[in-house]
């Protein structure tokens, strides 16, 4: 939606879910205004180049693999492949094609208005964008995200490897793809490309999966991706990589012929190369040291979500470096609004509902592999860094709900516990089905429910979360 004004009350530069929801909640209910400056696509990368498109290609093989698993659905699956363009279809059909019109409808809805361009801060609430000045009466908001990182390996970029939005708006599957990295997209499209029929080879510079889990997490992951035929080389380092004809055909097609990449000494050939090192703060465009900011970098905010030293400027989700995921990000957006809409009201700020806190040891987050990762809270190594007294509590998943759902059903859960408050700090579940798990986790962690209280939070059988009585009968146990 165009427009034509250049004040606002809230102005947001960038237009992900979370830039959308901070500038819904600081102007819902009122007669203030709000912009979102948006480059690209409104709904940003989540929408159409992350956690949807990747979670759409990742249930098919879910679903396959459940029904291998179960008599009188496996016999008539066998070993049949997935329909890869039934697949890539049902993708397409939430990322739009790419088109964002939806999303421009749905901000036009809710009184929020649309600027297509680049946003950059010039001064005291005032934002340029392509020439044009905006000035904002309340707040300007940074919602810019991150972008892929291309470590600097010799002839990597001229290479011009895909990144993780090719992985996840794929169009030709690679029969053999190299995915340098072994964390959340690595993991996760290594999962979805074998499903598809890639052979698979994983380059990862440290010795498991997703470092920042439990160990145990991360080899049940590694096993179950090495079981459907992925090739892990952990501990490597990649030297440099060719490629013959390089040649940019677009998201998700394969970039030019074959590559070669030199992995501590040895030839890996391969059709295409798939990044997924990390990525880095999208701010070194935004005007930050205009303001004495560093440009490049996480945006330091309080638990307000506002930059110190400049009450009128919010920094919300990955740009700010606290909890890189969707889900806080969203969350960072809502306290955001309601602080802006609080002090634009002249109200006070000392709700909870005000603060930021989830964002402080209190993150969940599910990883989408052949076994789900469900986490929420601190590891036990990052709680005995923190100081707390500890111990952890661990069970096989192995109850009435887990062999209903599957047979040969694999899953591990643990508990961290702090000795002094009795409290759960941390919680693994790894799994078929866990995602579903780690909500009642955060609730006890969020709460500081007391494991006395949980006792009495009876699951339903049977069902997988019965896990949680074995964990707490090994406590008990324990402690007798």
């Amino acid at each position: 939606m165009a427009t034509e004004s250049s004040e606002f009350d809230v102005i947001v530069i960038g237009g992900g879910p979370v830039g959308e929801n901070a500038a819904q909640y600081a102007i819902q209910g009122s007669d203030r205004t709000a912009v979102i400056i948006e480059h690209e696509l409104l709904g940003g990368e989540c929408s159409y180049w992350a956690c949807m498109p990747s979670k759409a290609l990742l249930r098919p093989s879910e679903v396959l693999d459940t029904a291998r698993n179960m008599p009188g659905v496996k016999e008539l699956v066998g070993e049949s492949p997935l329909d890869a363009d039934a697949v890539l279809a049902r993708r397409e059909s939430y990322t739009h094609g790419l088109d964002d019109s939806s999303q421009v409808t749905w901000a036009e809805s809710v009184g929020i208005s649309v600027i297509r361009g680049h946003g950059r801060i010039t001064g005291t609430k005032t934002v340029e964008v392509d020439g044009r000045t905006l000035t904002a009466r309340h707040a300007v908001i940074l919602a810019t995200g991150t972008t892929a990182s291309i470590p600097e390996v010799p002839g990597l970029r001229d290479a011009l490897p895909w990144i993780s939005r090719d992985a996840t708006n794929i169009h030709e599957t690679p029969a053999h793809i190299a995915i340098i990295g072994g964390g959340v997209v690595a993991s996760e499209a290594a999962t979805w490309l074998l499903s598809l029929g890639a052979k698979v080879t994983m380059i990862v510079r440290g010795s498991s999966l997703l470092a920042g889990s439990e160990p145990f997490a991360s080899e049940l992951v590694a096993d179950a991706l090495t079981q459907r035929g992925a090739s892990i080389m952990f501990d490597a380092s990649l030297e440099s990589v060719s490629r013959e004809n390089p040649a940019d055909t677009g998201f998700g097609r394969i970039h030019g012929g074959p590559v070669t990449l030199t992995v501590d000494g040895k030839d890996i050939a391969a059709d295409e190369v798939l990044v997924a090192a990390g990525r880095r703060p999208a701010s070194s465009d935004l005007g930050l040291s205009r303001l004495g900011l560093e440009d490049g970098h996480s945006i330091e905010v309080d638990d307000h979500l506002s930059v110190p030293g400049h009450e009128w400027l919010y920094a919300v989700g990955d740009v700010n470096g606290r909890a890189p995921l969707t889900h806080m990000g969203k969350y960072q957006g809502r306290v955001a609004g309601d602080v802006i809409a609080a002090r634009a009201e002249g109200k006070p700020l000392d709700h909870k509902r005000f603060r930021a806190s989830a964002d402080h040891g209190q993150v969940p987050q599910v990883v989408f592999t052949p076994l789900e990762l469900a986490s929420v809270g601190l590891t036990e190594a990052d709680a005995r860094e923190a100081g707390i007294d500890v111990e952890t509590v661990a069970r096989d998943i192995a109850v009435a709900g887990s062999s209903l759902q599957q047979d040969d059903y694999t899953g591990h859960a643990q508990l961290v516990i702090d000795r002094a408050t009795d409290t759960i700090v941390g919680a693994t579940f790894v799994g078929p089905g866990v995602a579903e798990l780690v909500h009642a986790a955060t609730v006890a962690i969020v709460g500081k429910v007391s494991l006395d209280d949980l006792w009495h939070a009876v699951p339903s059988y049977p069902t997988v979360s019965e896990i949680w009585l074995r964990l707490l009968e090994a406590r008990r146990d324990a402690d007798h």
